[in-house]
């Protein structure tokens, strides 16, 4: 735990209702973080994202800007969720507690705490959110629709902002070089956005079959945490 944690407690309990919304609260995470803190660097990456993301909703740069725009609110409602869990004294997804853990590790990379974080957010949190997402909006999810075409055209706003973010952030957590030729370098290699996007919207459709047994869509999410899990803890794997 950090000093501020209570005060981030409080930047995540009112949930957002537009991407302004997200934004500022991204925003005061941002601010209260310190540079040691891993939590700031997966957070202020998230925030650069929104940002880009944004930007394209507002220029008119999709189809279906008004089910993108609920995406995205739906999306970050989960990760402040995990937050709250974890600071109010509960238990986050396994895949977040594992980042949560580690938030001071000064032995790892800015970009490990980066990527295991939208790792949880992308394989854990998004398929909930497209379903959700879905059906507060009634429309089915499924490839090949409009809102699908809008959602695999984020891919390349999201490759504009992460792919700078791997050299950036390719320091400790406090800021010194890491060692050339690390096992880091090669599981930066094996990233893809674009990968982890399409297997959310996937596990979204079967989300939506199962949308009428709790029970099972239970059990799949519970299955999923576990493997996505598994994903955070490889990132963050300490570099010698």
């Amino acid at each position: 735990m950090f000093s501020y944690d209570p005060m981030i407690l409080a930047a995540v309990t009112s949930p957002p209702q537009s991407i302004p919304d997200v934004i500022q609260t991204l925003q005061r995470i941002d601010a209260l973080c310190a540079d040691g803190d891993g939590l700031k660097w997966f957070n202020r990456l998230y925030l650069q994202v929104t940002q880009a993301v944004a930007t394209r909703v507002n220029s008119g740069g999709f189809a279906s800007p008004e089910w993108l725009a609920q995406l995205d609110v739906q999306f970050a409602r989960l990760y402040f969720d995990a937050v709250q869990s974890a600071w109010s004294g509960g238990t986050a997804a396994g895949c977040w507690q594992a980042l949560f853990e580690r938030r001071g590790q000064t032995n790892l990379a800015r970009i490990q705490f980066a990527l295991a974080g939208i790792n949880a957010h992308i394989n854990h949190d998004l398929p909930e959110a497209i379903d959700s997402t879905c059906q507060a909006t009634a429309i089915t999810p499924q490839h090949g629709s409009t809102q699908y075409t809008d959602y695999t055209a984020v891919n390349a706003t999201l490759d504009g902002v992460i792919q700078p973010a791997m050299q950036t952030l390719h320091v400790r957590l406090l800021g010194d070089a890491l060692p050339p030729g690390s096992h880091l370098d090669d599981t930066l290699g094996a990233w893809s956005v674009a990968a982890a996007r399409e297997s959310a919207w996937n596990n979204a459709e079967l989300l939506w079959h199962l949308r009428d047994v709790p029970a099972l869509s239970a059990a799949f999410m519970d299955t999923l945490d576990g493997l996505t899990t598994v994903a955070s803890k490889a990132f963050l794997v300490p570099v010698p």
